[in-house]
């Protein structure tokens, strides 16, 4: 059950946070295997008082649109999140148009029994959602 959360400077439109979400959720589906429907992204919009960053950060030029993401999910191999983090930021430039030098990510990790939400199933042996599985769900499972 990842929890993402964006927080940007005020003043997107709704197709916009829309085409993050979608990138985000693409992301994680396609690399940490979640199942379609573990969607669950909070967006914070702040007034640009309330927004303070430099404009050039290691080196690069940040623009106005710079988003702050928060991932927080299951203890995952090092590996995978990079993985993941290249995935967000290629989706967040084809979905939405955001440039790589605007996305700053983190990555917050917790025990899985430290996760609850009616409905949800844990599968006792590996603490993980029991829809999810190590097999994408394109391929078939084999014996």
């Amino acid at each position: 059950m990842p929890l993402i959360t964006i927080s940007l400077r005020q003043g997107t439109t709704p197709e916009y946070r829309r085409n993050v979400s979608t990138a985000l959720h693409k992301a994680m589906i396609d690399v940490l295997k979640i199942p379609h429907d573990d969607q669950f992204h909070v967006f914070h919009e702040v007034t640009p008082d309330n927004f303070h960053m430099q404009p050039v950060a290691f080196g690069l030029s940040r623009s106005e649109r710079t988003m702050f993401i928060q991932l927080s999910f299951n203890q995952r191999p090092a590996e995978q999140k990079s993985e993941l983090f290249r995935a967000i930021v290629d989706n967040l430039r084809l979905f939405a148009g955001v440039p790589e030098e605007d996305v700053m990510l983190v990555a917050f990790e917790t025990a899985r029994e430290n996760w609850w939400a009616a409905g949800r199933v844990v599968n006792p042996e590996t603490g993980y959602d029991a829809r999810m599985t190590e097999v994408p769900a394109e391929t078939p499972a084999t014996s």
